[in-house]
């Protein structure tokens, strides 16, 4: 069994996740579909792609999600918003379908209003189901509205005695703007994103529209064909060495179902040693990450929420647990700074009309010069200039 270091890893990891070289427009889709692109905070996928596509425009990430529609937004690992290739549709949606017994993705917090309603999972998961093809035709703009209108659309079928609490405020938070009724839906909607029932459209006064793939695309979402294989294939090739732990934590999912999705890789994953810990690679992968080429870009400046933050082993690319805590933290993350695929600094933004003001702190002296250029990059993607930069050791 080969053993892997540190080193090796976070050089392959990089040429995983497209970060090894800048890249073009044309390879946008390819990028998009490594692992997905999560969206959320709002503009997190485009500000990922902006960091491995040099000619990048403003423009382009629209243009390709709602004029080609050759990429897709929809919900999916981790209850998230991810966008991805829309071919690769059902390894991002359907492949997460559980079977009997596993629960779905995001939907444990759904208890209390189940409690509250005394009505049964599986029951009101049916009954949206059933309304959805109401959502062919119509585009709903803002998550609220599509809540609340899907509640409403659900509420005829409800036990005459169950409406009133249906209808009472939620116990979620915002109960002046949603109903318990609202709140279920929220959580059922992931189930229901799954199924290929719902997509994101196109933003409309900074607020998400909703749609069915019908509607959106013209179609139905393409078949799937092996994709639960090509899931776990391209989690494993993006995080490599990868373990079914790290595996369930990042889909989101119980460890159940995420053993039962790994097992269909069984015959392609070569086991090695990372830490002292047994791991798995691909077949395909073991002779590039034993042999990893150097990195033509040593110098990131990446957001929270980038594909290659998203590891179940930090200690890889960040050993300090006091940075770990800063980097990744519950509510929002900061961006880190990487120098050939470590984590070598934090940095945060203040952005006050077309001013931003940037804060930088480092593990490490770090090149000023190219640290500030890539600065000056990220603001104007941004339509912003750098007002103040701070930049500490």
């Amino acid at each position: 069994m080969f053993t892997l270091s540190r080193q090796q890893v976070r050089l392959f990891r990089l040429h995983a996740h497209h970060l090894d070289t800048w890249y073009s427009l044309q390879d946008a889709l390819h990028i998009a579909g490594a692992c997905g692109l999560q969206n959320s905070p709002p503009g997190a996928w485009e500000a990922a792609l902006h960091n491995r596509i040099r000619d990048l425009e403003r423009q382009d990430p629209a243009r390709l999600l709602e004029e080609d529609k050759s990429l897709l937004q929809a919900w999916s690992f981790r209850g998230a918003p991810v966008v991805f290739p829309t071919r690769q549709s059902g390894s991002f949606l359907s492949a997460l379908i559980p079977q009997p017994g596993e629960p779905f993705v995001y939907t444990q917090g759904i208890g209390l209003a189940l409690d509250f309603l005394q009505l049964p999972f599986d029951w009101l998961l049916e009954l949206l189901v059933q309304t959805m093809p109401r959502l062919k035709g119509v585009t709903l703009c803002g998550k609220a509205v599509l809540d609340q209108t899907l509640a409403g659309w659900m509420a005829p079928h409800l036990p005459a005695d169950k409406r009133p609490l249906w209808e009472a405020p939620s116990m979620y938070g915002s109960p002046d703007r949603q109903t318990v009724g609202g709140a279920v839906v929220s959580f059922l909607l992931r189930p229901c994103s799954l199924m290929g029932l719902v997509v994101f459209g196109k933003r409309k006064g900074g607020q998400p529209t909703f749609t069915a793939p019908e509607t959106w695309l013209g179609r139905p979402l393409p078949p799937a064909q092996d994709a639960a294989l090509q899931l776990v294939r391209s989690y494993v090739h993006c995080y490599a060495p990868a373990s079914v732990q790290g595996f369930a934590s990042w889909l989101g999912c119980s460890l159940a179902q995420a053993k039962r999705l790994w097992s269909c890789a069984e015959g392609q994953l070569e086991p090695v040693l990372l830490d002292g810990r047994r791991r798995f690679v691909l077949s395909d992968d073991l002779e590039a990450l034993l042999s990893p080429p150097p990195a033509a870009r040593e110098l990131h400046l990446l957001k929270g929420h980038d594909p290659y933050l998203g590891l179940f082993d930090r200690e890889v690319i960040l050993d300090d647990r006091a940075w770990q805590r800063r980097g990744w933290q519950t509510v929002s993350n900061p961006g880190v700074v990487l120098w050939q695929g470590e984590v070598c600094g934090i940095w945060t933004q203040r952005k006050k009309g077309p001013v931003m003001d940037v804060a930088v702190s480092l593990r490490r002296h770090l090149p000023r010069e190219a640290l500030e250029e890539l600065l000056q990059r990220h603001a104007l993607f941004s339509k912003a200039r750098i007002g103040t930069l701070t930049i500490q050791e």
